[in-house]
């Protein structure tokens, strides 16, 4: 991609500076006065590490909250401890694999790296201890008064154990291998994330007692329930759940016959699973990233969870055979591992959860509201078409629109890229059935999307085997746009139609991920698919593009410009605004842009789930800057992009956040809107983001977060998913009216 003038990059002449005033949306003079650029401080940013640690104490308040549904507070509770795990896996083990290499350099907020993992340790163990006690003291308590227990062994009446003893003899103990660890058998291996018992037994005879370490599978149902699969479906029942690991311990005589237990204790091991691949050096990608996760089993140890009980022999031998700091090791009230209480979670109990919601088809695509699809290419050649999941339906519209070009004779080609997508997925069905009804299909499988990269490998050899045509992407790049591109024959002409969002082709994600999507017919987005796909599949270096911004080149340049050009709006007198919603903001760059855009007296709203790196509220440096945080019933994970450009908002919309591995190392694309309407709607949805009656969290200059939800009265705030879905319904309404 060649270096363009602004205007072309970013789109402007799709969207006029100078518009009709009927066609103009106003947006009010935001900030004070312009003051002059000062220099920027070392400790401007805020450290990632723990940022992304806050962030996950804010799903932990949702599940603090007694207000909060009951069993979406233990959806909350799985949520944390899966969030953590990965965190673990990722971020902890790329630092410490850093500093003993010698390659780890102070963070953005200046903590030298040691400093910086003993932070991470220390409040990692305390949100850890905070989470057990949470469902400890309150929301266990809570279940018990709903009649959903967390029963122990010696709490069940006789006849459950009698029962529980016969499915243990026939489903759980041919599948159980106790190892010993004796001069003739070394420490085992203990994976990453399992659960394990370590026993003590006595020799009768001898008197001599060894160690053994016994896997709990992980095949298996974590908390097995005592009164049937559909005990807990209905209020007042008793449904009482115990752990499997509770089970296999009462068992332990019948592994280790004739030997005495003297005692057990769980325990529990993270292990580093971040992948290296060194793409440059791999003659065939696939094989190379297979070898790797085969080494990921191994890797070396980061986190040794334990029973707050366990002898100090104990864990002194489990520290010194994985080779653990002290300060790796969180000792923690059992259970362990909270993960397993989805289990719960899952309880047919509507009265206990988020009341149900149904996704219903776009207005613009099915004015009629019955449940199916409309003519999708039909609907695309009226109008650009803004979906916003999962309020608007995801089956009807995105997969609607791919099943439909699989089936429809005028279809020629399509052209797809594929990060993530569901095991059942009716997205890849759908591709199949193009390649073997003739059409040119290209799938662009990201095989290398974390934790997905076996069954992204397993899709991209299905695929292949149907004769579609499966790339992998550019070396050196992950491919984390979400584009479709579907090329149809219309009289003696072709004719281009698109799909760019901001999440991945995953229908049942879809479900309760917030995300946008733009299906859209206009030539220029086709044009810029086109050359897009083209350089990811095969050698097309100097693309360029009028409606798209793409990463790695053009699109972190790309908003600095749109930023400055605020920042030029604002000296000017006109209105000036900077509105970005992402998961992440961590570019240094980025931040930098929106410090200067503030000095300037521009006024920034900043909406982030996840990791913020910016400090705002700070005087002469980030005053006129706000950052907000919405979490949920549905996971925000749309990224947007708002310039007020003087009056005649643009707003572009995508896959990238605002860090460094999505800016330099991903292929990454946003586009910008051209319908006045869809750009309205948007600029009204951040403003109701913001607003001071919406229930969020704030980011003060010091990093801390504070939950807003309540005003001075005490009344709640408005939850925005809520007024979302309730938006939805009143739009149904006037449609069928």
């Amino acid at each position: 991609m060649d270096p363009q003038p602004v205007t072309t990059a970013l789109g402007l002449t799709d969207v006029p500076a100078a518009r009709a005033t009927q066609d103009r949306i106003e947006l009010p003079d935001f900030g004070p006065s312009p003051v002059p650029d000062g220099d920027f401080a070392d400790d401007r940013f805020l450290d990632r590490e723990l940022s992304w640690l806050h962030f996950n104490a804010r799903v932990l308040e949702l599940a603090e909250d007694p207000e909060v549904h009951l069993l979406e507070r233990v959806n909350f509770l799985s949520i944390f401890s899966s969030n953590l795990d990965e965190f673990f896996m990722v971020r902890v083990a790329g630092l410490k694999r850093r500093i003993a290499t010698g390659l780890a350099v102070p963070s953005a907020a200046g903590m030298s790296p040691i400093d910086q993992l003993e932070m991470i340790l220390s409040d990692a163990h305390a949100l850890q201890l905070r989470h057990a006690k949470v469902f400890a003291e309150q929301v266990r308590p809570a279940l018990e008064n709903e009649q959903i227990l967390l029963t122990t062994w010696d709490e069940l009446d006789t006849r459950a154990q009698q029962e529980l003893h016969r499915w243990f003899i026939d489903q759980v103990f041919p599948i159980l291998t106790p190892l010993a660890v004796d001069p003739a058998h070394p420490f085992p291996y203990i994976s990453g994330l399992s659960l394990n018992l370590a026993v003590v037994v006595r020799n009768p005879v001898s008197g001599k007692e060894l160690f053994a370490r016994l896997k709990v599978p992980d095949t298996m149902p974590r908390l097995i329930s005592v009164d049937g699969p559909r005990a807990g479906n209905t209020a007042g029942r008793v449904a009482r759940f115990i752990t499997l690991e509770d089970v296999i311990a009462q068992h332990l005589e019948h592994l280790f016959a004739g030997m005495e237990i003297v005692e057990h204790h769980f325990f529990r091991v993270t292990r580093n699973e971040d992948l290296e691949v060194e793409e440059d050096d791999a003659e065939n990608l696939l094989q190379a990233l297979e070898k790797e996760l085969l080494r990921r089993r191994f890797g070396p140890p980061v986190r040794l969870e334990v029973v707050d009980d366990i002898s100090p022999n104990i864990r002194a031998l489990l520290v010194r055979e994985l080779g653990i700091e002290e300060d790796e090791v969180f000792a923690l009230p059992a259970p362990l591992d909270l993960r397993g209480l989805v289990v719960i979670a899952g309880i047919d109990r509507p009265d206990l959860h988020f009341p149900k919601q149904l996704a219903h088809t776009s207005r613009h695509l099915n004015e009629s509201e019955t449940s199916k699809a409309a003519n999708v290419f039909a609907a695309m050649r009226r109008r650009d078409i803004l979906l916003h999941h999962p309020y608007d339906s995801f089956s009807t519209s995105v997969q609607a629109f791919l099943e439909q070009a699989a089936n429809d004779p005028k279809v020629m080609a399509i052209k797809q890229t594929l990060y993530r997508t569901s095991g059942d997925s009716p997205i890849v069905d759908a591709l199949i059935d193009a390649a073997e009804a003739g059409k040119q299909v290209l799938a662009l499988v990201e095989i290398k999307a974390r934790f997905d990269e076996q069954a992204n490998i397993s899709w991209a050899r299905k695929l292949e085997q149907a004769g579609v045509h499966v790339v992998y992407g550019i070396v050196g790049l992950k491919t984390h746009s979400k584009l479709s591109l579907v090329i149809r024959r219309e009289g003696d002409k072709l004719r281009r139609y698109c799909h760019i969002g901001t999440g991945n082709y995953h229908p049942r994600t879809a479900r309760y991920y917030e995300d946008l999507g733009l299906l859209t017919s206009d030539e220029q987005v086709g044009e810029d698919l086109s050359h897009l796909f083209n350089q990811l599949s095969g050698y097309a270096p100097r693309s360029t593009f009028k409606r798209l911004l793409v990463a790695p080149r053009s699109l972190r340049s790309g908003l600095i410009d749109r930023i400055e050009a605020e920042i030029a709006n604002r000296r000017a007198g006109l209105a000036a605004r900077v509105v970005i919603k992402v998961n992440s903001m961590v570019d240094e760059a980025i931040i930098d842009a929106l410090y200067r855009a503030s000095q300037a007296g521009v006024r920034v709203d900043v909406i982030v789930r996840g990791i913020c790196a910016l400090r705002p509220g700070i005087p002469g440096l980030s005053e006129n800057i706000r950052v907000r945080s919405i979490l949920g019933r549905f996971l925000e994970h749309s990224r947007v992009f708002m310039f007020a450009n003087a009056g005649a908002p643009m707003i572009y919309i995508g896959s990238a956040d605002m860090m460094h591995r999505n800016l330099d190392r991903r292929v990454e694309a946003l586009v910008s809107l051209s319908s006045h309407e869809d750009i309205a709607e948007l600029v009204l949805l951040l403003d109701r983001y913001m607003d001071p009656g919406t229930a969020s969290w704030h980011l003060d200059a010091e990093g801390a977060w504070t939950r807003h939800h309540k005003d001075a009265n005490g009344a709640p705030l408005q939850d925005i998913q809520s007024w979302l879905l309730d938006s939805r319904a009143r739009q149904r309404t006037a449609v069928r009216r």
